[in-house]
């Protein structure tokens, strides 16, 4: 029976930091990008020896600027790599050069052992223990394999003898921690009766995945945990095929086929070079790539990101013209929500997606309200006012060209777009509202002479009533305002991208 663990599935809230670390601080390699198989707005990094070999391989869900997690019963909650045991102490200089938080050396189970902090909290340890690498890296002092990991369970004995199913057996007890055993590895099933529950999010590890030989082993283990808690059926994840279970303890753990593999679709050569889309949403694939964080490998030249007073993502085309078009969501979105449809009105221009501050019942939105239309006029105009703080330094801080910069905004985005107009003249000079509508009830006068604005309401909106109020406050101010109404709700519609690609080009001429 092949046993052992074949991955550790981690989420993270900053891509590049977290690419910096595994690959520019630890020397795995990035063997595979994806978006995600349960969603492909998602994007998944896997890490790992030099052909990602199964028992070497962290991977991580991308979830940028995402809430944080908290680490607790029912999860793993350390990764061991094993390092050469002469290493540890080259790893202890190179974590205080690179000023990495780390403990130790220390001994635990009669093994060597440093414990680190990823960027996003995470514990990695380096254990000093001669383990051979099935791939091996450049580095010779680079992590050779995953020694183990560490469950929290407040039922131990339950985990442990679940744990039996997969090969595992036992080895020793040290405390609150039974350790157990496979051909290759070790899983440590801390007793942890008292602590607090664990929430997903950033900075925790959301599963680990044991080795299983081949697809009939998963269809086997699948009818031996029929009465298991939430046991899956058999899922093709093009790289291997594996099921979901739930331990007594309710974490969660795949078990998942070595192959085919990651080179399955790309050379070994080039692994993790490429972004690969999940077969089921190559019909979006492009606009999936555009909705993805973007980062650089280290020595890569990068595009840095400033910490400023919004939560914002920055995409870069391949082929940048000089243009920048800053991106507002509408009620319940985010930062990235726009950006399929920004860069299908200027594949070329930089995008710079902002989110909103003021939340409803965990909703983002641009600025509080009392009801559907009724709206808190003075935090419209703390947030105008902080917004245009924002382009303001967020022009200087990225080198935007503000004669080449547009702004798009959908519903309370636009609704905010349309009210900085009125009460920041000149902070904004080309504007592209969609389903916008007036919200401030006491505009003041505005010059507005050289603000060049495209309105496009629905037909059948039903929050559409006061887009020819904002429309008549506009034009009153001296905007030069083309204001269109399209066959559509409050929903986006094909035509909008059309719309505002015409209108963005003809300004440009």
């Amino acid at each position: 029976m092949t046993t052992g663990i074949h991955h550790v599935t981690a989420i993270t809230r900053h891509v590049q930091a977290n690419v910096d670390f595994y690959v520019g601080f630890l020397g795995l390699r990035l063997v595979k990008r994806t978006g995600g198989y349960e969603d492909a707005e998602q994007l998944h990094l896997f890490y790992g020896d030099a052909l990602g070999s199964p028992g070497s391989i962290v991977t991580f869900l991308v979830w940028e600027d995402g809430a944080q997690g908290r680490t607790g019963l029912g999860q793993v909650s350390e990764i061991a790599f094993a390092v050469p045991p002469d290493s540890i102490g080259d790893w202890l200089v190179r974590a205080m050069a690179a000023r990495i938080p780390v403990e130790g050396p220390l001994r635990e189970m009669d093994e060597t052992v440093l414990r680190l902090k990823d960027p996003d909290g995470i514990i990695v340890k380096l254990v000093g223990v001669d383990m051979p690498a099935a791939a091996p890296l450049p580095d010779p002092i680079a992590p050779r394999r995953l020694r183990g990991l560490t469950l929290l369970t407040e039922k131990p004995q339950e985990t442990a003898e679940f744990l039996q199913r997969f090969g595992y057996r036992a080895d020793r007890t040290v405390g609150n921690v039974q350790r157990l055993a496979s051909d290759t590895d070790v899983l440590d099933v801390r007793d942890s009766r008292g602590f607090f529950p664990g929430i997903q999010g950033t900075g925790v590890l959301d599963h680990v995945a044991l080795r299983a030989e081949d697809v009939d082993s998963v269809r086997r283990m699948r009818l031996n945990l029929r009465d298991a808690a939430g046991v899956t059926n058999v899922h093709d994840r093009q790289y291997f095929m594996s099921l979901y279970v739930r331990d007594p303890s309710d974490i969660l753990l795949e078990y998942a086929t070595d192959g085919p593999g990651f080179t399955v679709d790309e050379p070994a050569e080039t692994l993790g070079e490429k972004l690969f889309i999940p077969p089921s949403d190559l019909k979006r694939a492009e606009d999936l790539r555009v909705l993805m964080p973007q980062f650089a490998m280290p020595g890569e030249e990068r595009m840095p990101m400033r910490d400023l007073h919004f939560t914002h993502r920055f995409y870069q085309p391949d082929a940048p013209d000089g243009s920048t078009i800053v991106l507002l969501h509408g009620t319940g979105g985010n930062e990235a929500d726009l950006m399929p449809l920004a860069h299908r009105i200027n594949p070329n221009a930089q995008l710079l997606g902002v989110r909103g501050r003021a939340t409803e019942e965990g909703i983002l939105r641009w600025f509080r309200r009392y009801d559907a239309v009724t709206f808190d006029q003075q935090d419209i105009r703390a947030e105008a006012e902080a917004f245009a703080a924002f382009v303001t330094e967020a022009t200087r801080a990225y080198g935007l060209d503000p004669a080449r910069t547009s702004f798009l905004g959908y519903s309370n985005g636009a609704n905010l777009l349309g009210a900085l107009m009125q009460l920041h003249p000149g902070a904004i000079r080309k504007a592209m509202l969609l389903r916008g509508t007036q919200v401030l009830e006491d505009a003041p006068a505005a010059d507005l002479q050289g603000t060049h604005v495209l309105l496009v309401s629905g037909k059948t909106d039903m929050f559409g009533r006061k887009s020819p109020e904002l429309q008549a406050a506009l034009e009153g101010d001296g905007a030069a305002l083309d204001a269109r109404v399209i066959a559509a709700g409050h929903e986006l519609a094909p035509e909008d991208a059309e719309i505002a690609r015409d209108w963005l080009a003809a300004l440009a001429d």
